[in-house]
């Protein structure tokens, strides 16, 4: 009984310490535009864009997909513009500019 015991902490240790590097090891670092791109968005999360919604529809841009803020169709032209010029000013994680049309 106490070996079990024993061997279920050595086990629970090495399996923690295992998570903990690894979490270090393979940390993404997250764009740090993203949640300014999301409140530049309308925020109706209806879908007319192609994506899921707002969140998807600010990965997209983010990631080179959506090329034209346009396909928000229900944003404004002074959303598109402050979302383009956002975006086209402020590079990502790895330095690229994105170029993004209004």
């Amino acid at each position: 009984m106490i070996e079990a015991i024993l061997l279920m902490l050595v086990m629970g240790t090495l399996l923690g310490f295992g998570l903990a590097v690894s979490g270090e090891v393979f940390y993404v670092k997250p764009d740090e535009r993203f949640e300014k791109v999301l409140n530049l968005l309308p925020g109706y999360n209806c879908g007319a864009c192609g994506y899921p919604g707002c969140q998807g529809m600010a990965e997209g841009l983010l990631s080179g997909e959506v090329t034209a803020v346009s396909q928000c169709k229900p944003s404004n032209a002074q959303q598109r513009t402050d979302i383009s010029s956002y975006i086209n000013e402020n590079p990502g994680p790895d330095g690229k500019l994105l170029v993004v049309k209004p």
